[in-house]
């Protein structure tokens, strides 16, 4: 009789405690309290952003001489090194863009490989062409020599040299070309874009004062 009396009990009690979780759970859901599911924070967080960033230098500006009319013009490009002469020469060889060709041409010969350039002590330019390019025309040798002119004072370090000395305010004497078997030869003075009446005693190209 005894152990029939506690298995009621028990049972009781177990009845009584499912009941009371039974209307907890109804109470919740009666309350407007929704299950929920996890949550994703997201990706932690990879660093503030620097107040102070360090200022990007700005695209130099090289002068390339095509022909307009017949003449040589100077159309301004950005580059990412002014004082890169070689570089500079080397745009200068790959002719106008699509905006300059419709207002300007080239006589100078597209090259396969680029061309090598050197200044020397004293001032003269060479350029050494690839392959069998053929001699330059008149015209094609007064658009190096522009180039070359406004371009030089930019490249005191950028190309190799004859000897060391300082070049601060080098002013190139000629432009020296050369191909396989042949060379030619133009002073800077020959620029009509710098020197107007052809130059002459006492005449600087730009950005060379006056003695």
């Amino acid at each position: 009789m005894r152990g029939g009396r506690q298995g009621g009990r028990r049972g009781g009690r177990t009845a009584a405690l499912l009941t009371g979780l039974v209307a907890a759970a109804v109470m919740v859901t009666g309350c407007g309290v929704p299950a929920s599911d996890v949550i994703e924070a997201g990706a932690p967080a990879s660093g503030m952003a620097d107040p102070n960033p360090a200022p990007t230098e700005a695209p130099a500006t090289v002068s390339l001489f095509f022909l307009a009319d017949g003449e040589p013009t100077e159309y301004p490009r950005l580059a990412a090194d002014a004082g890169d002469l070689e570089g500079v020469v080397r745009l200068l060889f790959e002719g106008p863009n699509v905006k300059e060709a419709t207002v300007a041409v080239t006589e100078l010969p597209h090259l396969e490989n680029a061309p090598r350039v050197s200044v020397a002590g004293d001032g003269t330019v060479t350029v050494r062409l690839p392959g069998e390019t053929a001699p330059l025309s008149r015209q094609a040798m007064l658009q190096l020599t522009c180039t070359v002119v406004y371009a030089v004072p930019s490249a005191v370090t950028a190309v190799p040299r004859a000897e060391s000395g300082p070049a601060e305010h080098l002013a190139p004497g000629a432009v020296l070309v050369s191909g396989n078997d042949w060379t030619m030869t133009q002073p800077t003075t020959a620029c009509p874009a710098i020197y107007p009446t052809g130059g002459g005693p006492g005449t600087q190209p730009p950005g060379q004062p006056q003695d």
